[in-house]
This record gives C-alpha cells, structure tokens and sequence, in this order.
C-alpha cells in the first residue's frame, strides 16, 4: 500500500498495519486473551463465554487491518472483496470439516467452527490485500 499525503498539513500518512496479515493474527490473539481472561473472571460464578461469542468478539477485534485496507483502496475494490469472502468461506468450510473429522468429541461445543474461523480471517485478510495490490500496481 502507498503512503498517502494529507492535503490538509502536506505530511505523509502511513498505514498503521504494515504487514495486515500478521497484526490480524496478532489481534486475534489479543481477542482470545480477553475471552480467556473473561471466563477466568466468570468460572468462578459457573459462566463460561459461548464458543460463538469468542468467535464473534475475536473477530470484531481483529477485523481492523481488512477495514482498513479496504478503506485505503481506490475504485476497483468489488474483484478483492470477494476473493476474499470467497477464500474466507472455503478455508473456513474446508478447516471445520477436518478439525470435525479428527475431533469428533468436540463437534458439538462447536470448537471446528472457531478453529477454522480463526485460521481464515488472516487467509481473506492475505488475499484482500494481494488483489488490492494487484488492483492498485495495474
């Protein structure tokens, strides 16, 4: 991605994601911390967090890069959306299906559905950002 110029002060304003794909795994990290630290505060009263409030709430943490990239991009941005809805889609179905596979004990607390979740958020994220390249180098 270019560094863009602010028309207001003529300064140069850089990304704050360098590399998306690594600050999305970092932030999902950050975002199962919370969930972990969470139900440390909550075990205690017999409440966990549900497998789909992490995902969610990890998610929405780590989103920030892909929102980011996407707002930074110019006009042809319709191609990289949906390679990456695409990739997150397949990844994630292909992902749920072998944790289910290898895992059976743990289909029904719905860990496969995090799991894949988790590995392909920053999948999408590394494809939405290598069609916005591609879009913005053409």
């Amino acid at each position: 991605m270019a560094d863009e110029t602010d028309s207001v002060s003529g300064s140069i304003r850089r990304p704050s994601w360098d590399r998306p794909v690594v600050a999305t795994v970092a932030l999902e990290l950050g975002g199962l911390a919370v969930s972990g630290l969470i139900a440390l505060v909550g075990w205690p009263f017999g409440w966990l967090p549900d497998i789909t409030l992490v995902g969610i709430v990890t998610g929405l943490i780590a989103i920030g890069p892909a929102a980011e990239l996407y707002r930074g991009a110019g006009p042809p941005r319709r191609l990289p959306v949906v390679a990456a809805l695409l990739a997150l889609v397949t990844v994630r179905l292909l992902v749920a299906a072998v944790v289910n596979w290898a895992f059976p004990a743990q289909v029904d607390p719905g860990v496969g559905t995090l799991v894949s979740y988790l590995v392909a958020l920053p999948i999408g994220v590394a494809v939405l950002a290598w069609f916005l390249a591609r879009a913005n180098v053409a």
